[in-house]
């Protein structure tokens, strides 16, 4: 009964992670594509709630169940597979730190414009470019997890 409630856990982490990921990527997209500063800092605003509730909290469920699942079924902590998906994850958190930290300050910029009534400073849209260029890597790491999670290889090296 453990081993499926872990695993259960593990898999809502996994799914609100991609999936809160996922969505926050086509709303700030979305909301940048109006070019309304108004717009795109209410959404960067509700985006940025999101992470803090959901991705934050996944991030910290992940390595604790994946660690306890390890450590349930009696896998070696140095199975290739595993040590691979927490060098991906460290991978995803070096990107996805920095992202927050830029929906932030989008947001900031945004709302400075929306209320001095003033086009959406370069600043912004520097950081915008930065934010989509650092979604791929993190969604592409994602991926390889899901991947090395179900098929667990044995000989990656």
């Amino acid at each position: 009964m453990l081993y499926f409630f872990l695993k259960y856990l593990h898999i809502i982490g996994a799914a609100v992670l991609f999936g809160t990921g996922a969505g926050i990527a086509f709303f700030m997209l979305l909301a940048h594509r109006t070019g309304n500063a108004a717009v795109i800092a209410a959404v960067a605003r509700i985006v940025v709630i999101a992470d803090f509730l959901f991705t934050a909290t996944a991030v910290v469920a992940q390595p604790v169940t994946g660690m306890a699942l390890v450590w349930h079924l009696g896998y070696p902590p140095g199975e290739d597979w595993i040590v691979l998906s927490i060098l991906l994850y460290l991978l995803t958190g070096a990107f996805w730190l920095p992202v927050v930290w830029m929906q932030m300050e989008m947001r900031r910029l945004a709302a400075a414009a929306a209320e001095q009534g003033t086009p959406l400073p370069k600043r912004y849209h520097r950081l915008f470019r930065l934010w989509f260029a650092f979604g791929f890597p993190a969604f592409a790491a994602v991926l390889g997890i899901f991947w090395l999670m179900i098929a667990r290889p044995v000989d990656i090296w």
